[in-house]
C-alpha cells in the first residue's frame, strides 16, 4: 500500500459535452454527494432516446453520440465557458463554432454541425439535451467522480505495445503512486486531499471501445478493452468515487487513505 506522500494528483478534467473534448483544469471544488463540476453536462441525443428532463433516469450512452461509435468526434476541439454557456466547437475546416447553449439557436447550431459532420452516424434528429439538477449523462448512475491510476496505464501499454494516451480513459482525476490496477481492489476505502475533500471509492471502472479511439488523431487504432481481457481476465480499469466531504483538489495534492 502506498503511502501518503507517494500519492498524487497529476492532472484533473472536466468533459461538458459527453464525447467531446476534454477540459484540463488546475484544480476543482467538489460539493458533497454532488457530482463533478460541469461534467458531461450536456449530451448529444443520437435519435429519440426517452430521456425525461423532469424525471431523468440514467440511459445507456449507445442513446447518445460518443466515442465508442463515433470516433469522428474526437477531431474536434471544443470549450465551453460555463460564466456564459458558450459553448466554441473547431472543426478544423470552417470557422470555429460558437453557441449559446442557454438558447435554442445556439442548441440548434450544435445540432445542425452534428447534421453536417457525422450524417452516416445519426440514428435520428440530433438533440442536445441539458442535464437537470442533480443529473449527469455519466456512463454510469455510480459515475460522480472518475479516477484513473496513470500506473495502470503504462502497463495497458505494455499490453499492446504501443503508447497510451490516458485521456483515452476520459476521466477526472489522474493519480500517481499506485501499483499497477491497485485502485481495482480499493472499493470501500476513502481518500483525502489537504483542502478537505473526501472520496469514497466505489466501483471499478469498465472499459468499452471508445479507450480504443486516439484523443488527438480520432483514429480508432487500439483494442484496449480486448487487451485488458486477455491479460486479465477482465476489462476494468480506473475507479468510480463518491464526494462524502466536499473541498477543493487541485493538480500537485499529496493524498491520503482515511484512518
Amino acid at each position: 500500500m502506498p503511502t501518503p506522500a507517494e500519492i498524487r494528483v497529476d492532472a484533473i478534467y472536466r468533459y461538458p459535452v459527453k464525447g467531446l473534448t476534454p477540459e484540463p483544469l488546475d484544480a476543482v471544488e467538489l460539493e458533497t454527494s454532488a457530482y463533478f463540476p460541469h461534467d458531461r453536462l450536456y449530451a448529444i441525443e443520437n435519435g429519440p432516446s426517452g430521456f425525461n428532463a423532469v424525471a431523468p433516469r440514467h440511459l445507456p450512452k449507445a442513446k447518445f453520440l460518443m466515442l465508442m461509435r463515433n470516433e469522428g468526434l474526437a477531431r474536434l476541439r471544443s470549450r465551453y465557458n460555463e460564466a456564459t454557456r458558450v459553448l466554441t466547437i473547431e472543426t478544423g475546416e470552417d470557422e470555429p463554432l460558437t453557441a449559446d447553449l442557454g438558447t435554442e439557436e445556439g442548441r440548434r447550431a450544435v445540432e445542425d454541425l452534428m447534421r453536417r459532420l457525422i450524417p452516416d452516424a445519426l440514428r435520428g434528429e440530433p438533440q442536445l439535451l441539458e442535464a437537470p439538477p442533480a443529473f449527469r449523462f455519466t456512463d454510469t448512475p455510480a459515475g460522480y467522480v472518475s479516477l484513473i491510476n496513470l500506473a495502470s496505464v503504462r502497463a495497458v501499454e505494455e499490453f499492446v505495445g504501443a503508447p497510451v494516451d490516458p485521456l483515452r480513459f476520459r476521466a477526472n482525476l489522474y493519480v500517481e503512486g499506485f501499483a499497477p490496477f491497485e485502485e481495482l481492489e480499493l472499493s470501500g476505502r476513502v481518500i483525502e486531499a489537504p483542502g478537505g475533500l473526501r472520496l469514497k471509492l466505489t466501483e471499478r471502472t469498465p472499459r468499452c471501445a471508445a479507450t480504443n479511439v486516439d484523443p488527438v488523431s480520432g483514429v480508432r487504432d487500439l483494442d484496449i478493452p480486448r487487451s485488458l481481457d486477455a491479460r486479465l481476465g477482465h476489462r476494468d480499469c480506473g475507479i468510480y468515487a463518491e464526494v462524502i466531504a466536499g473541498g477543493r483538489i487541485g493538480v500537485g495534492d499529496r493524498l491520503s487513505f482515511a484512518a
